[in-house]
């Protein structure tokens, strides 16, 4: 089937961990170096440019970044606008010589995606003309507060353009006339969120009115959606983000990456022992423009938590992403509850660094009363990950009684053991229990049980050995089955899976890091992970041939079902359908990962407690892993079962 070149384009969709994987595999001097005659100059080549008549080499290429530099023209990229800017190719045609070069296959064309992507490119076509209307209606008298207001925040008319600012007027239709008259159709603005369809079945009308645009563009610096801040401060909402559609999801996108990825590509490479320059997530719109105008690489979440895939988009820039939430309570909140989300996904290499603009000001405000200097400074200061943590813990409540001293520990192993590298755990267990430590350096012990707990766990092993000996045969081998299935819940939650794949969306780090709670189905885990990496909308009948194709085999996926229906009143998703299905499947694996934390935090006191020699934290830590254990096994969805234990936030 021949495809046009636009509609190709669209439809192989080329995500950003394909894109990686050919940059991996090639070297920007190697691919440029074809061209362009280069020669080594310290940690980079430089040469003449491609682009411009220069005498004097002012063209660079910098391996450790992936980036060429041209001074002489301006333009700097990867090795894929390299071939777009030097070669003339296109988007595909540039990463389709990359993977060939790099040895990588190109994703198969989906031509049902191509449909979608066909609809999607025209709501970007309708996205991008609104966002040059805003900016055209920002410089017109009717802009003219708006403007004013600019300016008294200190953000003068030549970064308006930079970051490609606007304003929408206060009539209920002036977008939705201009764009209709450019050949839109109501229906298609509605679907792109720049207009609302009322329930009654009214005409819509505009979503944005008297009010100052900020476009959202995606990590190429496309146009997938638009925020605004009301002129009137009497308005329901200061700030107003558009909705989810099809080409935007909140959860998916950063305010300002495109911009905060060029600044990182132009700083210069650290020298030995020097760390990279930071990467920055602050609160808002204007806290993004105001550190970026200080040429400080920064980004903002779509709400006030980041998500796992925003973190993922992060750590594939930055190693330590500095987050900077305000110091209010509403920060401080947004802070903690991003370290409960960060915390499983944490490995060697990525992790978050904390920063406090000092006296409760936020970025925008520290660069217009104190410049551009006094901002990277504040920013610069940061607390690493772990510290922050045990700050967090530490400052929740008064330690003024041995309960609470003792709730304290019991949080921190509790909190460590949710990491799911098993190395990284160990050393945040370490290193909170060492700052716990501490806090009363002439803490005498209490009392030692190790030895004790050792000697009743074999007691109990010897009289379940004393038992299977007088067993049948047959009841052998049923407990042998037993012993090498997998858990009931965990099964259950897997069977879902893999009748609604799509059940794992919200979860899917999490899936991949630590699968359905029991290693029996960890393989499992993994396939469905990748299939919904790479194919959307998958359904249960292709990812049952995607398994077996993959040597899953029908007796396999039988035996699952016979596993999931021990689950019985514990697996309440089985008998939903829909979005209460999914909902309660995630509950139900929310409750698991917490359960596991559990046990391994059990196992982790166990094991300390000759050294600690004290019994309270293993004891509080068993009986919350009891009761979850006891909540798991019941009917945990039923309104009237008993409240769920949660981690600490």
């Amino acid at each position: 089937m021949l495809w046009p070149q636009r509609l190709y384009d669209r439809a192989v969709r080329f995500d950003e961990r394909f894109l990686d994987e050919i940059k991996s595999r090639l070297r920007p001097s190697d691919v440029i170096g074809k061209s362009v005659k280069l020669r080594r100059q310290g940690r980079e080549y430089v040469g003449l440019s491609p682009f411009t008549k220069e005498k004097t080499p002012s063209f660079y290429v910098n391996d450790d970044k992936g980036q060429f530099f041209d001074f002489s023209s301006g333009k700097s990229g990867d090795i894929i606008s390299f071939l777009q800017e030097a070669e003339r190719l296109s988007f595909v045609e540039a990463v389709e010589r990359l993977a060939a070069e790099a040895g990588v296959p190109l994703p198969a064309v989906d031509p049902r995606a191509a449909e979608q992507e066909k609809v999607r490119q025209g709501l970007g076509e309708w996205l991008e003309l609104a966002a040059q209307w805003f900016e055209a209606e920002l410089r017109r008298p009717t802009g003219r507060e708006a403007r004013e207001y600019l300016e008294r925040r200190g953000l003068p008319e030549k970064d308006w353009k930079r970051f490609r600012l606007g304003f929408s007027p206060p009539g209920r239709t002036a977008l939705k006339d201009y764009l209709v008259t450019k050949g839109a159709k109501p229906g298609e603005l509605v679907e792109a969120g720049l207009l609302i369809a009322p329930e009654d079945g009214g005409a819509p009308y505009d979503r944005f009115r008297d009010r100052i645009i900020f476009p959202i563009g995606d990590p190429r610096g496309r146009i997938v959606s638009f925020g605004g801040r009301a002129m009137d401060p009497q308005a329901r909402a200061k700030y107003l983000n558009g909705p989810e559609t099809s080409v935007f999801h909140k959860g998916h996108q950063l305010y300002g990456l495109a911009e905060a990825r060029k600044i990182l590509a132009a700083a210069p490479p650290p020298t030995a022992g020097e760390e990279p320059p930071p990467l920055v997530v602050v609160e808002g719109y204007m806290d993004v423009i105001a550190c970026q105008r200080a040429n400080v690489p920064a980004v903002a979440a779509m709400g006030t938590a980041l998500g796992e895939d925003q973190m993922e988009m992060l750590w594939r820039h930055h190693p330590e992403p500095t987050l900077s939430f305000d110091g209010d309570r509403a920060g401080r909140q947004a802070a903690a509850r991003t370290m409960d989300r960060a915390l499983p996904l944490l490995r060697a290499g990525r992790s978050f660094r904390f920063a406090i603009v000092e006296g409760g000001k936020d970025p925008d405000e520290v660069l217009r009363e104190q410049g551009p200097a006094a901002l990277k400074a504040q920013l610069s200061k940061t607390t690493p990950f772990a510290e922050a943590l045990f700050i967090r813990e530490r400052d929740a409540e008064p330690l003024d009684t041995p309960e609470r001293k003792t709730a304290l520990k019991t949080r921190l192993r509790k909190l460590a053991a949710t990491i799911a590298d098993p190395d990284l755990a160990q050393a945040y267990k370490e290193d909170l229990l060492g700052r716990f430590e501490l806090l009363w350096p002439t803490r005498e012990p209490v009392y030692t049980v190790g030895a004790a707990a050792r000697e009743m766990s074999r007691a109990r092993w010897d009289k379940r050995r004393a038992q299977m000996a007088g067993a049948t045969p047959e009841a052998k081998d049923a407990s042998r089955r037993l012993r090498q299935a997998p858990g009931a819940l965990p099964a259950a939650l897997a069977l879902a899976a893999l009748r609604d794949p799509g059940v794992i969306d919200d979860k899917i780090e999490t899936v991949g890091a630590k699968g359905f709670g029991d290693e029996k189905l960890d393989a499992l885990a993994q396939e469905l992970v990748r299939l919904r990496y790479e194919t959307d909308g998958v359904e249960f009948e292709v990812a049952l041939r995607h398994l077996q194709a993959r040597g899953f085999s029908a007796e396999m996926l039988s035996d699952l079902e016979r596993d999931a229906a021990r689950a019985g009143v514990a697996a309440p998703f089985l008998r939903e359908t829909g979005e209460r299905a999914r909902d309660l499947w995630r509950q139900a694996f929310d409750l698991l990962m917490q359960l596991e934390s559990l046990e391994r935090a059990v196992e982790a006191a166990t094991r300390d407690l000759d050294r600690d020699r004290d019994a309270s934290t293993l004891v509080n830590l068993k009986t919350e892993r009891d009761h979850l254990r006891k909540l798991i096994k019941s009917d945990w969805s039923h309104p009237e079962a008993e409240a769920q234990p949660v981690l600490p936030h």
